[in-house]
Order: structure tokens, then sequence, then C-alpha cells
């Protein structure tokens, strides 16, 4: 094997360090710049609901762009993409900070201000979507079995870790003379050393096409969506990452409203939650996961399970120590869920289809909150019951889901659907 090539058999501890900083650097980038900007859009005069369009149609771009940037290292290879991800994340961090800082010192119009966040944001749905469909598929490639689910279930929980991060070090990011966009500059610094180290120590890679021959049909997305051994993994997946979204945008209302409190006097018991939560999909990832090495299929029905009984712990609880814990025991369940579907589908899929089966997992991350945030909180705002007894109704039928699947894959000899196996 050539000097610098990367084993196809082996991840390397400098390629995991590379991968694990990459998503640790974009998490706490992403979920820091969502957590000041509420503030800023009011100090600009945005309105919330613009605020909350311009995080929508990034995540938009991402499900539409991850599929293509996945393929496309098929033929290319992952590592450019993972550093064209990288890219995009700097440009977009400090093309934001540029916007809010023009802004705050009355360069830009509110107006404008708008408009250009929004086309700065969403080049990172673009281009950033490269960095994580590449990054899972580079997983895919050098890893098999269980190492695979363990290597999948830790960078999720690098996912988590940011989650942590983000918010809880951006305030103190607000400082002269930069202001509310220093947050913004700091995580470009940040993510550029993270782009140095990976262009560094990252092994090259050949790609899906050069290692495993010409890409043909099973390497195409609708190939990926039609197989009946991967697909399964790929429903589950929407169904849960999208009833993870509703459950995490509601949050907010669901402790104010518990609390009995003015908004800005619950932020910090809101900020518990999520780090309760947080903390708990880290247990389930590098915990259950990663040491106990829980594979997918089992990881997947204990998921739904806990994430019905913490979405009927929401309905029922009577003070906010047992809504924390609900909130906890649900994220618990996404923790051990959100990964297992995705190395499920992985081991499931052929070698050709790795990069095709990482664009869809990319796309399914973005598309499950484009919609379902909105829609929970509009129930929400029927009755404070009804998005959680919906979404114990959906985890009821994932769980039916799941033994369904499994036994139709044992009738006719395969253990691809729903049960763990690779091919």
């Amino acid at each position: 094997m050539p000097a610098g090539d990367a084993d196809p058999r082996h991840l390397s501890r400098p390629a995991f360090i590379a991968l694990f900083g990459t998503t640790l650097a974009t998490a706490v980038g992403n979920t820091g710049l969502i957590s000041v900007m509420p503030a800023v859009g009011r100090e600009l005069g945005i309105s919330d609901f613009l605020i909350a369009g311009i995080f929508s149609l990034s995540a938009l771009m991402w499900a539409i762009c991850s599929p293509y940037w996945a393929l496309k290292s098929d033929r290319r290879g992952r590592k450019p993409f993972i550093l064209i991800g990288l890219v995009g994340f700097i440009a977009s961090m400090a093309g934001c900070g540029l916007v809010v800082l023009g802004g705050a010192r009355g360069l830009l119009a509110a107006g404008t201000v708008f408009f250009a966040f929004l086309i700065v944001r969403s080049s990172y749905g673009v281009f950033g979507s490269a960095a994580g469909a590449a990054s899972q598929a580079y997983v895919a490639d050098h890893c098999r079995g269980a190492e695979r689910v363990r290597t999948i279930a830790a960078l999720g929980g690098a996912l988590n870790l940011g989650t942590i991060l983000g918010p809880a070090v951006a305030p103190f990011l607000i400082m002269a003379p930069l202001g509310q966009s220093g947050p913004m500059f700091i995580f470009a610094a940040g993510g550029f050393a993270i782009l140095l180290f990976t262009a560094l120590v990252l092994p090259r890679d050949s790609g899906g096409s050069h290692r495993f021959g010409p890409r043909g049909k099973d390497g195409r997305m609708r190939s990926v969506l039609s197989d009946r051994d991967v697909r399964p993994f790929l429903l589950y997946g929407f169904a849960m990452s999208s009833a993870q979204a509703a459950n995490t945008y509601t949050l907010g209302f669901v402790v104010i409203d518990h609390l009995h409190r003015p908004p800005i006097e619950a932020q910090g018991a809101i900020g518990a939650a999520m780090v309760a939560g947080a903390f708990a999909s880290l247990v389930a990832q590098w915990g259950l996961i990663g040491t106990v090495g829980v594979m997918p299929h089992m990881a997947m029905r204990w998921g739904a399970a806990l994430v019905l009984a913490g979405n009927i712990g929401l309905v029922i609880a009577p003070g906010f120590a047992a809504l924390l814990a609900a909130f906890a025991l649900m994220n618990l369940g996404y923790g051990l869920a959100r990964p297992s579907f995705a190395a499920g589908a992985s081991l499931a899929a052929m070698d050709e289809a790795q990069g095709a089966v990482a664009g869809a997992v990319g796309s399914i991350a973005g598309a499950s909150i484009v919609a379902s945030p909105v829609l929970a909180v509009a129930l929400y705002e029927l009755n404070t019951a009804i998005p959680f007894i919906v979404l114990a109704g959906l985890m009821i039928g994932l769980l039916a889901y799941c033994f369904l699947n499994a036994a139709l894959a044992e009738k006719r000899g395969c253990t691809g659907a729903i049960v763990s196996c690779e091919r």
C-alpha cells in the first residue's frame, strides 16, 4: 500500500481523531450559533419566525445536498469532501459574523441583514453537508461489523458533546470589539484549525468506486431507497429523527409552562433540560453502544421504547424534576436509536452503496427538522398534551415495525432488515 494511503480494513487513530474533531467543531459552532441568534435577531429587529426560517432553509439545503456529496465521494474519495464540508462551515461562520457585525454597526439595514444571513447560512447546508456524508462513508469504508457501530456511535457522541459545549461557551465569546458576532468568528477560527489538522493527518483514500469496482446500480440513491434490507432502517431513521426534532423544539415551551415563569427567567431551566438530554445521549452512545456493544437491532427497539416512556412522562409529569427525568429518558432512547439506524443501514448495504447510504442518512438529518418542529408546536398550541401523545403513538408504531420487519426478514432467510447483520 503506498505511503499515506488509508488501510481499507482499518480506521487509524489519527483518522478517528480527525473525524471526531470535524464532528465536534461543527456541532459546537452550529449549536452555539443557534443559542445566540434569537438575541441577535431581536437586537437587529428581525422576527423570531424569520430567524427560525433561516435555519429551516439551511436544513432543507442539507437534506437536498447530502446525497449529492456522498455519491461524489464514491468516485473521488471521502477526504476531499470532508475538507469541502469544513471549508463550508468556516465560510458560513465567518460570513454570518460579518453580516451580524455589519448590522450591529448600522452598516446594513435589518432587511439586508436577514437576506444576507439567509444566503450565508444556507451555504452551510449546501457545502457543510459534504463533511457529514463523507465522514460516515469513510467510517463504512474502514470499519466492519461491531467496530463500525461503535465508531458511528462515537461520532454521534461528539455531536452531543458539541450540543453541550456550543451553548455553554457562546455567551463568553461575546466581547468587544466584535460583540455578538464574536462567537461566529471564533468558531470559524476553530474550524480552520480542524481543517488544517484533518488535511494533515486524515489518510487519503481512493473512493468507493476505485476500491470496489465501477459504481453500479447499488451505488445509486434510488437503488438504496428500494433495497428491502436497507429501506426499513431509513424509514425508521426518518421517523425517529423527526420525533426528536419535535421533542427538542417544543422543550422550551414545556419548561416555561411547567414553571409558570416568564421566558427569560426560565432560560436556565431550559438549558439544564437540554444538558440533561445531551448527557443521556452520551451515556447511550459512548456507554451502552461504545463500551457494552449493543447492536443496531436491539438498540433501535430499546430506543423506541425509551422514547415512548419519555413522551408519556412529559404528559403526566407533575413538576420540573419529573419533566427533567422524562426528557433525559427519551434522549437516552434517541441516543440509542439515532446512530443505530445509521449503522444498521450501513451494515445492511453492499460496499458499493456506502456513499449512497451515507447521503441518505445525511438527508434524513436535514429533512427531519424542516417540518416536524412546526407541526409539533402547532399541536402544542391546540393542547399541550397532543404532540407527545402523537409521538408516543409513533413510537408504538416503530416498535411494531421493528418486530414485523425482523420476522419478515427471518422468513425469507435474510438478516438485513432491522436485525444485526453485515452484507
